[in-house]
């Protein structure tokens, strides 16, 4: 007998009655250390659950429990899995992809909102939350032209709780800085790592592309903008420490692209990357397999291995072993340590998404600059 049924009644079908206690009762999905099972009420043709996750075959089929509108699939995840999925709900012709009603923990991106399965063991870090008792940073509009694109650009600038202009500051460009801010809680995170003396203050510029996916696809165009036009607005208007030991960039996605080829192609400037989850799609030999958009990002990435010269003294990476780009992010780490940059690779039990992101943060922020919490030897 299925054990969800079993736990609903011992004594034949079940009525709605108990199906409602079990359901008050539970919470959604089902997480236990041997693995989570993904509960549906409702009546349907076939039900499925897709998962953002590579490597898990195809949409996995729920199973009607006999005798109830209750549909169930069990799914053997690792322990500290943190997982994004819907349900595929089939009524005749029509398929409707759904949040999980049952489940009322969910997280955003700029295409809307999937559910989440925090798997055993998996917990939110404390320092992503909103803390009433970290002292506050500021968020600062300005709005400059760009020689690179040769029209006015709009950047976001933090300025952390302590700012004054009597002293110098380090600097992180961050690339898709609006999206950290709103699905990444970035904001909660500088204050609460500077508060928490994980981090040093830091002044932050948060850029954003409405074309991402040509501007952060190794274009020539936005490596000048972050080093001739955003860094010299940033150091005429901001008091900022001039060596590039305290300036980094960083960026998830295409975003890490962006990053990596900016510091490759000023290797002066930089001192810092932050890398997450980098797009760094190659091609050994033929041609790759992930479409057009991916053509000048394999360009890069392809002369980039070709000519991988030292662009920064510390590399953040981190990658989800979920994620298809697992395995070039992993090829990317010996091509930087070969040069003599000090790399720290994090995987972690995620996906390609905005919540693995920011559950590195802390990691990555404090591997470039540690705080007063952080003793390092050299």
């Amino acid at each position: 007998m299925n054990p969800i049924l079993t736990a609903l009644s011992k004594d034949g079908p079940p009525t709605s009655e108990q199906i409602d206690a079990f359901i008050s009762e539970n919470r959604f999905p089902l997480v236990a250390s041997h693995g989570v099972t993904f509960v549906y009420r409702g009546e349907a043709d076939e039900v499925f659950l897709r998962c953002w996750m590579a490597g898990l075959d195809g949409p996995q089929h729920l199973s009607r429990i006999e005798d109830t509108d209750l549909w169930a699939v069990k799914i053997e995840f690792p322990a500290d899995s943190r997982v994004e999925y819907k349900f595929e709900v089939v009524n005749g012709d029509r398929r409707d992809l759904i949040l999980d009603p049952l489940n009322d923990v969910q997280a955003r991106d700029p295409f809307g909102a999937n559910s989440v399965c925090q798997g055993y063991g998996y917990v939110r870090p404390d320092w992503s939350l909103y803390d009433p008792e970290a002292r506050q940073g500021r968020l600062r509009r300005h709005r400059f032209h760009s020689s690179a694109f040769d029209v006015e650009r709009e950047i976001l600038v933090y300025l952390p709780p302590t700012f004054r202009r009597n002293r110098t500051y380090p600097l992180l460009i961050c690339h898709d800085g609006t999206d950290y801010l709103r699905y990444a809680d970035l904001k909660n995170v500088l204050d609460n790592l500077i508060s928490a003396l994980d981090i040093p203050p830091l002044i932050v510029a948060l850029t954003q592309s409405s074309d991402r996916l040509r501007e952060y696809a190794g274009f020539d165009q936005q490596a000048s903008f972050i080093a001739e036009d955003l860094l010299p607005y940033m150091q005429t208007h901001f008091p900022l420490v001039d060596e590039p030991g305290a300036r980094a960039v960083m960026g998830a996605s295409f975003g890490g692209v962006a990053s990596l080829h900016a510091a490759w192609s000023y290797p002066d400037l930089f001192g810092r990357l932050l890398l997450q989850s980098g797009s760094f799609a190659f091609s050994d030999f033929g041609r790759h397999r992930r479409g057009e958009v991916f053509d000048p990002v394999v360009e890069f990435v392809n002369a980039f291995r070709e000519d991988p010269r030292p662009c920064a003294d510390r590399v953040y990476m981190s990658c989800g072993v979920y994620e298809s780009l697992i395995y070039e992010n992993r090829s990317l780490v010996p091509r930087l340590q070969e040069q003599g940059m000090q790399v720290r690779f994090e995987e972690v039990r995620d996906a390609h998404n905005w919540e693995n992101w920011r559950d590195r943060l802390r990691n990555g922020l404090s591997w470039l600059f540690p705080g007063p919490n952080w003793v390092v030897y050299d």
